[in-house]
């Protein structure tokens, strides 16, 4: 059904992983919502490196800050502080670092003279964002309860933070330029997060579909 790439038990596994980790934040006295904040300012510290074209230090810091966003529900489970405040905080944050990283990625490639990176990067995070979106909208209306809609799709945002840490770290080791091969590896990777994620975002109209045609008998 699902058609996802991450299956629900390797979430599970990734989690289980996380949870000694978390814990130890925890005891540092960091509550679940402050590493969704730390999480997030990891993103924006991102965003300004591939604004400053610093390639390689942005996707370093871009797939740090995927696994740390994995500590804040990892640690709210561990000492049941699970909320809908904490789910809240976790989501927007998300988003928000998601879009703020492509727009450090605009910038960049504008500074660098090259054009369709910043274009790219526009779809991408435009893509990006319908994916989240349609899994808000149909949990909101009582389609897909649960955290089922997060496993329908090929491009979850585990798989879009994967290809674009590849797409920077690559670029920056090659260097991005109007005529350099970094650019084209970039662009490659955002071409393929809009491509994915636009798939992904047709995966779960359709999975809404379903349910709802399911529902009507």
């Amino acid at each position: 059904m699902s058609g996802s790439i991450v299956s629900p038990e390797l979430r599970a596994k990734v989690r289980g992983l996380m949870t000694p980790i978390a814990v130890g934040l925890g005891q540092l006295g960091l509550s679940p919502n402050a590493l969704t904040v730390i999480g997030f300012l990891i993103a924006v510290v991102a965003a300004i490196a591939a604004g400053l074209q610093a390639w390689l230090a942005a996707g370093l810091l871009v797939i740090f800050g995927g696994v740390f966003d994995l500590f804040d529900g990892a640690l709210a489970r561990a000492t049941n502080r699970v909320s809908k405040v904490g789910g809240f905080m976790d989501s927007t944050f998300d988003r928000w670092g998601e879009g703020v990283v492509y727009v450090g990625i605009a910038a960049g490639g504008q500074a660098a003279g090259v054009d369709p990176v910043a274009i790219l990067s526009a779809a991408a995070m435009a893509s990006a964002f319908m994916v989240s979106y349609t899994r808000a909208k149909a949990e909101s209306l009582g389609y897909v309860p649960g955290s089922g809609m997060a496993n329908v799709g090929l491009a979850p945002r585990e798989i879009r933070l994967v290809i674009l840490t590849v797409g920077l770290i690559w670029s920056g080791l090659a260097g991005v330029s109007a005529s350099g091969p970094g650019g084209a590896v970039l662009e490659a990777a955002l071409v393929l997060i809009a491509v994915l994620a636009t798939i992904t975002t047709i995966q779960r109209i359709a999975a809404t579909l379903r349910q709802a045609q399911a529902d009507n008998g």
